[in-house]
């Protein structure tokens, strides 16, 4: 007598999104607002604005961990004021997946995208401001619809292209008072963070019979 077929066990997708957290991700938000305001509060009211110089240099030796603190950096309150809401509410819609992966997706962004803009950006130049990682969560947000594809993930992007796809045109070279590097890199290094996080697709299982 055969024994029965054992049943055929389907793999859990790796990128199956857990339940959504506004909490931890409304508290990441908050916190990551306030530390880009207290700095820039710091910078213009104990440093007259000194603290610029620490954005991204291209090229100029020593200065590579500058990528980690530019995207906090703003050149005063009109371009601190021009970010802070599409930062809030890319971040938020980023973070409400999971806090760790928001993390790790934001490091992403800031080092590799912060790193082209240090490798290839324009020579004599000074790229700072949180539009790196706006453009890096826009990215992010389309890229894990395109590889997830559920019907969440591809809903998220729909809002978000619909909310901020009109920046995308920023990755194009033209006032030059404007970091398009930062806009292109840092979009750049979002769709190598969806990738990274949500790319990998479950092998089939196929049963005996």
């Amino acid at each position: 007598m055969r024994p029965p077929p054992s049943p055929v066990r389907r793999p859990e997708p790796r990128t199956a999104p857990g339940r959504p957290q506004p909490g931890p991700a409304l508290g990441v938000t908050a916190a990551l607002i306030a530390a880009i305001w207290a700095q820039e509060l710091i910078d213009l009211f104990a440093f007259g604005g000194g603290l610029d110089v620490y954005g991204i240099e291209p090229r100029a030796p020593g200065t590579f961990w500058h990528v980690l603190i530019a995207p906090f950096l703003h050149y005063g309150f009109d371009h601190l004021i021009a970010n802070t809401v599409p930062l809030a509410v890319l971040a938020f819609m980023s973070a409400v997946r999971g806090v760790g992966r928001f993390l790790a997706m934001t490091l992403v962004v800031a080092v590799v995208g912060g790193g082209l803009v240090w490798l290839l950006g324009r020579g004599g130049s000074v790229h700072l401001g949180a539009s790196a990682l706006i453009f890096g969560y826009l990215a992010y947000l389309l890229g894990v619809g395109w590889w997830e594809r559920t019907p969440a993930a591809i809903g998220v992007a729909v809002v978000a292209a619909a909310l901020y796809g009109g920046i995308i045109w920023g990755v194009l070279p033209g006032n030059p008072a404007v970091s398009w590097e930062a806009h292109l890199f840092g979009f750049l290094a979002g769709l190598l963070a969806a990738l990274l996080l949500h790319g990998r697709r479950p092998r089939r299982v196929e049963g005996r019979t």
